[in-house]
């Protein structure tokens, strides 16, 4: 089984730039995305029926502002986007989909770059997965999405000079010990300890083009899952967002 993840930064403008030919050449059991931007209504209908795959979605409250999606080919036993409260689950950020002998979760961490409250915010919504997830460490489980965190200094380009930034403070980074400590593993390092493997680039600064990143997209796999894991992938040769999308192999 193959499953895919990709924070597309607006499902309608990346529907534009051949979203569809990647679907079809990824060939994935399961495609997760997030940053889609969208209620279910503004999803191109082409998108929502997909011939033999199930569609799920969340959306936020607010217009143009967070969201994420699955297709699946393998229909859940049960798929939620409530796990928390009002305050946590309006922003649209998390679909969980339970099926016989996993459970997955997609993820849109939040960005804690635009103010100080959005940071707490960030650092409250970790706490509350990471407790959540606590009640699941004897199951399957994969939460795949971007984290909006690099982890380890080998996980972006320049960390010295990002020490400072939300997506890389000390306290963003703890969160994801945290997640390694209740039995999660990063499924990419599992294969992959080289440098320089990133998934998100700045626009602005045309940083794709230097591989000047941040490797902030992740599978993080529990640890009683780790014998089905085959492989842990980062496509960075597919563009059209400022993130690339990363997939697992598992069987």
């Amino acid at each position: 089984m193959k499953i895919s993840s990709w924070n597309v930064n607006g499902i309608r403008s990346i529907y534009k730039k051949k979203f569809s030919k990647w679907f079809f050449d990824e060939k994935a059991d399961i495609v997760c995305i997030q940053e889609t931007r969208a209620n279910e209504i503004q999803y191109p209908e082409e998108l929502k029926k997909i011939n033999g795959y199930n569609f799920y979605c969340s959306s936020t409250y607010k217009k143009g502002y967070s969201g994420v999606a699955v297709w699946s080919k393998i229909r859940p036993d049960y798929v939620t986007s409530d796990i928390f409260n009002k305050n946590f689950d309006d922003e649209g950020r998390i679909l969980k989909l339970v099926f016989k002998n996993i459970i997955i979760f997609n993820i849109y961490f939040p960005n804690g770059r635009l103010s100080l409250d959005r940071l707490k915010y960030k650092i409250k919504f970790y706490d509350m997965i990471i407790e959540y997830l606590k009640k699941y460490n004897n199951k399957n489980v994969i939460v795949c999405g971007d984290y909006n965190t690099a982890h380890l200094p080998i996980d972006l380009a320049r960390p010295k000079q990002n020490k400072m930034v939300s997506g890389f403070m000390i306290e963003e980074r703890e969160k994801i010990n945290k997640l390694i400590s209740i039995g999660f593993i990063d499924s990419f390092r599992y294969f992959n300890k080289m440098p320089e493997n990133y998934t998100w680039w700045d626009y602005k600064t045309f940083a794709r083009k230097r591989n000047i990143g941040w490797r902030i997209d992740y599978f993080f796999v529990s640890i009683n899952s780790i014998n089905f894991l085959r492989s842990s992938c980062i496509e960075s040769d597919i563009f059209g967002s400022d993130h690339c999308p990363i997939s697992i192999d598992i069987f």
